[in-house]
C-alpha cells in the first residue's frame, strides 16, 4: 500500500494475556494493517482512495457515534461479543477513539486502541470485538464494502 504514515504514532497495542506492547510491524505480521494518516480531508482522502483501489473496497461512509446517538448502548452491544466478518473490516477514525480486541493467528488476544488519524484493517474471518472508549465519542470515515451491513465506528 502506497501511503506514508505520519511521524506521530499514537496507536497503542498490546498482548492481553501475556502482556507486552505490539508495534505496527508486529500487527502487520499478524495480518492487521495499521497506518497513521493526516486528519485533514484533503490529506487523508488520497490514501483512503489508494487503499480502496489496492484492496478492491467499494464503499466509503462516515458514521458518528456520540453520547447523543439514539440507542447507543444497543448499537455498541452488537460489537462487544467476539465476531468475524466475511469481508475486511476497515476503519479510519476522524475523532474520538475505540478499542479493538483482535485474535492473533496463534489464538491470543491483541488489544489495539485507535484514535483520530488511525487507520486499521482487520482481515476477513478474523475474530475480534470492538468497544468505544469511556468518552463514548467516535466519528470515523470508513472504507469498507460491508458498510451496507450496518457496520459501526
Amino acid at each position: 500500500i502506497r501511503y506514508a504514515p505520519s511521524s506521530e504514532q499514537t496507536m497503542r497495542a498490546h498482548w492481553i494475556e501475556r502482556g507486552g506492547e505490539l508495534t505496527p510491524a508486529e500487527l502487520d505480521a499478524q495480518g492487521i494493517h495499521y497506518a497513521r494518516l493526516p486528519s485533514e480531508p484533503a490529506s487523508y482522502q488520497g490514501p483512503l482512495d489508494t487503499l480502496k483501489l489496492d484492496r478492491g473496497y467499494i464503499e466509503q461512509d462516515v458514521i458518528a457515534l456520540t453520547p447523543d446517538t439514539p440507542n447507543l448502548d444497543a448499537i455498541c452491544a452488537k460489537f462487544v461479543d467476539e465476531h468475524s466478518h466475511d469481508e475486511d473490516e476497515v476503519r479510519f477514525v476522524l475523532s474520538g477513539a475505540g478499542i479493538f480486541d483482535i485474535r492473533s493467528r496463534g489464538d491470543e488476544w491483541m488489544r489495539v486502541r485507535v484514535d483520530a488519524g488511525d487507520l486499521i484493517v482487520v482481515p476477513k474471518d478474523r475474530f475480534h470485538r470492538f468497544m468505544l472508549t469511556d468518552d463514548n465519542d467516535s466519528h470515523g470515515r470508513y472504507t469498507d464494502d460491508v458498510m451496507t451491513e450496518g457496520e459501526y465506528a
